[in-house]
Formats: C-alpha cells, structure tokens, sequence
C-alpha cells in the first residue's frame, strides 16, 4: 500500500473533504463494531454512508479535513484496517443529508457465494499504465458498473453490459463467451471495489489474464491529465455532487430525485422535467398520480428549504 493512498491531502476546491474507502479484511465482529464507529462519526460531524460486513468494510463519508483524519485514523487503528486505503476529493457543500452505518451481508452486493478477493484477485494497474493496457488490442475493456453510471462517462472503446445493478453482471459474465476471444481481460469501476469480486469471479470462471484499475476511475481522473486522458465523459458519484471529472472537479450533472438517474444540462432543459418531480428517463414509466405525489414531497422540500432547513426526501 502506497503512503499517498494512506494520508489525508488537505487541497483546495472545496470546504468539504469527501473520502471513498473500502477493505476486504476477515471481520466477524462486524455487528459490536457498529454503534462505536457510528460514535466516532458523528463526534467528528461526519455524514455519509459506512457499511460492515464479516468480509470487511465499504462506504464514502464527508466532513472537515480534521474530522475525516480523526475518523481514518480510527478505522485504521482496528487491526483489520490497518492497511485500509482510501481516495480524497474536495465538495463544496456537505454532499450527504446524515450519517449512516449498516450491518450486511457484503460491503458490496454481487450475490456470488465464496468469492474473496483476500485469496484470487486480479492484477492491478496503475492510473498512469492503464492506457497502456486498454488501447492494447489483445485486451477487452469492461466497465463493471450500473447503466445510469455509464450513461454518463466510459472509457473509449470499453464494453458496457448494461446492467441495473452489480448483482446482474456474474449472469452477464457468464453469458458472454466472447470475452474469451482475446487474451487480456481489463475491468474498471468507481473507486476499485466492485472490480475486487468480479476480477475475482473471471478468475474463477477460468480467464486467465485479469486486470483491473487501481484506485478505479477516481483515482485516473485524479492522476491522469486531461489531455493524455481516454475517458470520455464524467464520473457519477454516489452523493449529492452527482458527478466529478478530470482533476476531481464537480460536474455539471444534477439528479432527477423521482428516478435518482443522471441529468445533462440539457436535459434538464427539457418539457419533461420538473424538479424533483419527473425527467427525460422517467416521464414516460411514471403516472399522473406518481408524479402528484412526488410534486407534494418537492413542495414540503421547498418549505423545509425556506426555513433554513434540509427535508430528508431532498
């Protein structure tokens, strides 16, 4: 594990250090582990979300540069983490309403029984070699996240199995033959945690060279410049930034809060949006009386707004 994944960056472009985290490690004692994490959050005023599981832990929180120190050097301080790493980017208001840490059944749902990333894994690639390797033409590029992520960025030239959720892509594996027909296999995500299991689960399906990206795309995006850069588009993040792109800036993409997908500034534009009512993507699965119900909740947002305060649908 490299220091500089290891020590917060105190950096400008933002009030808020949002930190992405993840461990594979044994951890039986998830469930006592709990409300004394869930302590030391909420006494550094961190928000955002932590899940624990038996296999180890997974979430992205934020907070002040002091107070995500304090938590990090927490986690880090179980013997089970002491290795953990995580990646830093800057938000310019607090991207989370509250904070929330869950007990599950894995810190990232594949549904794939026995796949442990502590004992088969994939090779790992720097930001800096990744070029390299997925302009190879002896390598196959698969993005391993959901639709609406990849609705809006993907690097050039990579396989989207347009999935709804990660638990669909072991089926979608497995149903592809195809991947066989070049001897590289190169698998990327948000932040490297989903590649962790289905790099592992290649490996076990019988694909020899594995490969996936260190750090996932936050950690290209933060490395690699924009001009040397083969992702093309933004990054979807799982808060209230929506989006980031080269260097780790926020984006210009904002959320539909009916359908929670994605949306350009375009299509913000369009005659089928409504705040926090309706968009492009949902209009036309949506009723009359969803999208009444939906305008009752966007009016109790706007009034909870108006006296200084956040709604908890918002």
């Amino acid at each position: 594990m490299t220091e500089d994944l290891q020590t917060p960056r105190h950096e400008e472009g933002g009030a808020f250090c949002v930190a992405a985290l993840y461990h594979f490690a044994r951890f039986p004692r998830f469930e006592s582990f709990r409300a004394e994490l869930d302590a030391v959050a909420r006494e550094n005023g961190i928000k955002g979300t932590l899940l624990l599981a038996a296999e180890g832990i997974n979430g992205t929180i934020a907070g002040t540069d002091e107070g995500i120190a304090n938590i990090l050097a927490f986690i880090r301080s179980q013997p089970e983490f002491k290795n953990l790493v995580h990646k830093e980017s800057r938000a310019s208001k607090m991207p989370f309403l509250r904070m929330k840490v869950r007990l599950k059944k894995e810190i990232v749902t594949m549904g794939v029984e026995n796949i442990d990333p502590n004992k088969i894994v994939g090779t790992y690639i720097d930001p800096k070699d990744w070029n390299a390797l997925i302009s190879d033409p002896e390598t196959i590029v698969v993005d391993t996240r959901n639709d609406y992520e990849t609705a809006i960025g993907i690097f050039k030239g990579a396989i989207d199995p347009n999935i709804k959720t990660f638990r669909e892509f072991p089926d979608w594996l497995r149903n592809n033959p195809g991947l066989h027909n070049k001897p590289k296999l190169a698998m990327y995500c948000t932040g490297g945690i989903r590649c962790e299991k289905s790099t592992a689960l290649a490996k076990e399906m019988g694909f020899d060279e594995v490969y996936h990206l260190k750090g996932g795309i936050l950690k290209y995006l933060e490395e690699v410049p924009a001009e040397e850069s083969l992702w093309d588009g933004a990054c979807f993040v799982f808060d209230e930034r929506v989006s980031i792109t080269h260097g780790l800036k926020e984006g210009e993409h904002t959320l539909c809060h009916a359908c929670r997908y994605p949306l350009t500034t375009e299509e913000v534009k369009s005659p089928k949006f409504e705040e926090g009512v309706s968009c492009p993507h949902c209009y036309d699965s949506r009723t009359e009386v969803d999208r009444d119900r939906y305008r009752q909740r966007q009016m109790q947002i706007a009034l909870a707004k108006k006296r200084g305060e956040k709604h908890i649908g918002s």
